[in-house]
């Protein structure tokens, strides 16, 4: 692919300008583009209004607003999203979206993962990005864990189905952990971890199960809870709660090392 910004080509360490800004966790990449095409940003003193350039980060020096490019301190926040809610920075229609409900974090954090609209739950935030690109891949079999008020009746072979992995049209789903926690005639309660974070993956497997999700709330990620969390508050994770999840990528950073 030719090179947008016609500077030189690239390789393992280059990277695009608006990437690199970015990825300090002082603005989204929307804004980083923004910025640049307004021509706030300077690398290497000469203004450049293409954030397709090419940046190697070892030796390039990169300025906004004539201020030298630093990370923003690193910030993991664990938020109870309230259904209403988009998972999203900007909304054009102007719908209400997770960010309105972060208040003073002067960081600008990006979403771990999502939840849709109509789902609620534990939402988690941050600027660092390797550390959420870990979490969010499929890779690493991270646990999240869901309750979910289901239409219908769920027998057992149902709940079976669920176990065992469902067809979707991206793929057989890997086995989850399913519980039923109560059930009527109408509605069947239960709680579902999965391993893999595809879009609306919850929603599509209990469609498989021909039943549709009433209430969706996410409980846990890895060993995170909602314990003690009102829901819309939000709050730092603490070093023991970073270090514990960056625990449990390491075997299967491990693993993707040998093959």
């Amino acid at each position: 692919m030719a090179n947008p910004s016609g500077n030189r080509p690239p390789s393992r360490v280059l990277k695009t300008l608006d990437r690199i800004i970015s990825k300090a966790g002082v603005g989204s990449r929307t804004d980083a583009r923004s910025w640049i095409g307004a021509g706030r940003v300077s690398v290497n003193g000469k203004i450049i209004q293409s954030p397709d350039h090419w940046i190697d980060p070892r030796r390039d020096k990169i300025a906004v607003d004539g201020s030298p490019l630093e990370a923003a301190r690193k910030r993991y926040l664990l938020l109870y999203k309230p259904r209403g809610y988009l998972t999203t920075y900007r909304d054009p229609q102007g719908r209400p979206t997770v960010y309105d409900l972060l208040g003073n974090v002067k960081e600008f954090v990006g979403q771990v993962g999502r939840l849709d609209l109509e789902s609620s739950g534990l939402l988690l935030l941050t600027n660092d990005t390797q550390f959420a690109e870990a979490l969010t891949n499929p890779q690493y079999h991270v646990p999240k864990t869901y309750l979910v008020k289901a239409a219908g009746f769920l027998s057992d072979e149902r709940l079976e189905r669920l176990r065992s992995g469902v067809e979707l049209s991206d793929g057989k789903t890997r086995p989850a952990t399913v519980a039923r926690l109560r059930d009527s005639e109408k509605y069947t309660t239960i709680e579902i971890t999965i391993t893999e974070g595809r879009n609306r993956q919850v929603r599509r497997m209990l469609e498989a199960v021909d039943s549709r999700v009433v209430k969706l709330v996410r409980t846990r990620i890895g060993g995170l809870t909602l314990e003690s969390l009102q829901i819309g508050k939000w709050r730092d994770l603490t070093k023991a709660e970073v270090s514990q999840l960056q625990k449990t990528l390491r075997p299967h950073t491990a693993k993707r090392r040998l093959r």
